[in-house]
């Protein structure tokens, strides 16, 4: 047998991070790149939904089929990422009978277990739903840690000889005599951004063969070879609700559009969500009247959102792919399927493979499926074993019970710490040194923060993907300064102090659409700890005092215009 062969994978979003853990796992060499930070891209920016395939049992059955095969794997390999919180399509008077129907029709000819449920069950499941609900189809939906999934998907890939890069941005395609060979890359020199291989510049990376896992990006990375991959990127915007307003998933029963799910997510609820297709995948933020229009559709539903706190909104970009001879002027009617592209067969050129479209629940699938494509390339005969074995800390979760009676973790933060965690609990908590807690929105405690320290460097927001510090009630307000605090150790003051701007600046930038009610009054509140207190706006001490009337009042009194959004952006480069 030759020498192993040496794959680049281009992406480490869910896709890329599966892909590269498939092929270690075989015994290939894999070097993953990512832009930013693991999950930067559309996976970051997910509703959490581990689909059951319900959403998709009318129009697009061979998804449907795909999504419950990968949820019945992920609750397996994946259970401390988890949680199965079933879900609801729910039907309202004005919905139509003749789709709720089909629907029950679709998940049954799918293989989806569903069930019809009175109004009455369902409220009794859910209380706070609306009084005029008719009925629901109850299905085997989810709620999946998107952040924690990938972290373990590249941990297990890097277990098994895999190099993981982020902050690594492909320049260019590395192209000799009509072959892709490797790619260019432009590590971020940042301090403390590194914490494996190149220390900032630029790097090529030769490569065997080389994937394309960048989803919306994908075209750009075929813009570098020459090569047409048709994307079709399309936006959806979402709301992330102060408190879980239901524990289960709720769908509206009727055709996709937009506003018409509610997932509950770790100590918040996710609204979604919007389908506009758009050219570029990274400027196309959300607009104050998507983020009222989603409150306003889903109170139909449950009507207490109504009078919610709205914490912060956020856009994702889905990667739809058309293939050329189809063609269709509507987004929403484009399939959820995913697609290999083989570059040699399609356009000529060897060496290197994309794949588009798909769904975050079955990126194992997908990444099966490219693994199977590249070890055939080099005539390699090794199974997949990634439905088979666990991810890091879910090789043994029933250990939850034996771990919380013997650290005593009867409080809400001790058994959140262990459920984040996993079967990686006892390697973690167990510290000789006081544990206490950091942020107390979610629960995240010295210990976990130390942890992720240790895998992150001082990438405080790759901290946050691996503990979700920072990403409750406050958005970081009470939390953040004791997130660098914890850096101090290893980094000097300038490292830490740039962390905890770009920590802030990130927290920040999802907020400026829900600024009104109790959440204005959070803002403001934040403002004046880390821009006045903290000084975190570099203002001189004999600088004017903060003008808090440019706060204004917010949702409903407005109209949805929120002008301390555009006042905040204006003085926000650091944060606030």
């Amino acid at each position: 047998m030759g020498p192993t062969p040496h794959i680049a994978v281009i992406g480490g979003g869910s896709t890329g991070a599966g892909i590269a853990r498939d092929l270690a796992m075989r015994g290939l060499d894999v070097t993953l790149v990512e832009q930013g930070n693991l999950t930067h891209g559309t996976t970051g920016r997910m509703h959490g939904l581990l689909h059951s395939g319900g959403r998709y049992a009318v129009s697009d059955q061979a998804s449907a089929t795909e999504c419950i095969e990968e949820n019945r794997v992920l609750r397996d390999i994946a259970s401390h990422c988890v949680e199965m919180t079933g879900g609801l399509f729910v039907k309202r008077p004005e919905d139509s009978e003749e789709y709720f129907q089909k629907k029950l029709s679709g998940c049954e000819e799918c293989g989806i277990p569903a069930e019809v449920v009175s109004g009455e069950e369902a409220r009794a499941m859910e209380p706070h739903l609306a009084k005029d609900i008719d009925k629901a189809i109850s299905v085997p939906d989810g709620a999946i840690d998107p952040f924690r999934l990938v972290v373990a998907n590249a941990a297990s890939a890097q277990e098994h000889g895999a190099r993981i890069e982020t902050h690594s941005k492909v320049t260019d395609l590395l192209v000799e005599s009509g072959e892709v060979v490797g790619i260019e890359v432009e590590h971020d020199s940042g301090p403390g951004k590194r914490v494996h291989g190149t220390e900032g510049g630029t790097e090529q990376i030769r490569a065997d063969y080389v994937v394309n896992a960048t989803g919306a990006w994908a075209g750009r990375i075929g813009d570098m070879a020459g090569l047409d991959i048709e994307v079709r990127p399309s936006k959806g915007v979402m709301t992330i609700m102060n408190i879980r307003q239901v524990d289960t998933v709720i769908n509206r029963c009727r055709p996709k559009g937009d506003a018409d799910i509610v997932v509950p997510h770790e100590t918040t609820a996710i609204l979604g969500t919007t389908d506009e297709e758009v050219e570029d995948p990274e400027d196309y933020p959300e607009e104050q009247w998507e983020v009222d229009m989603m409150i306003d559709t889903l109170s139909e539903l449950i009507p207490m959102l109504d009078e919610a706190r709205t914490i912060r909104s956020f856009w994702g970009v889905r990667p739809l792919y058309e293939p050329p001879d189809v063609g269709s002027d509507d987004p929403t009617d484009i399939t959820r399927d995913f697609f290999l592209l083989d570059h040699d067969e399609r356009d000529d050129l060897p060496g290197m493979t994309s794949i588009v479209g798909g769904k975050f629940t079955t990126y194992r699938m997908m990444g099966e499926q490219i693994a199977d494509h590249v070890c055939g390339k080099f005539g390699i005969d090794a199974d997949c074993r990634t439905a088979d074995e666990p991810l890091p800390g879910s090789e043994d979760f029933s250990v939850l019970r034996d771990y919380m009676d013997e650290f005593g973790l009867r409080s809400p933060i001790g058994r959140r710490s262990v459920e984040r965690l996993g079967s990686r609990a006892d390697e973690v908590l167990k510290t000789d040194g006081p544990n206490p807690t950091v942020c107390e929105c979610e629960g995240v405690t010295r210990a976990e923060i130390q942890d992720a320290i240790e895998g992150s460097g001082s990438d405080l927001n790759a901290v946050r993907i691996r503990t979700r510090a920072s990403m409750g009630n406050c958005q970081g307000g009470f939390c953040s300064h004791r997130m660098a605090s914890e850096l101090h150790s290893e980094y000097d003051e300038p490292v830490v102090r740039e962390a905890w701007d770009e920590l802030l600046q990130e927290r920040w930038k999802g907020q400026r659409h829900a600024l009104w009610g109790e959440q204005l009054s959070q803002a403001a509140l934040n403002y004046a700890l880390h821009a006045t207190t903290q000084n975190r706006d570099q203002d001189p001490a004999d600088g004017d005092p903060v003008d808090f009337s440019a706060f204004d009042s917010g949702r409903g009194q407005t109209g949805g215009s929120v002008d301390s959004a555009d006042v905040a952006a204006d003085g926000g480069t650091n944060g606030y």
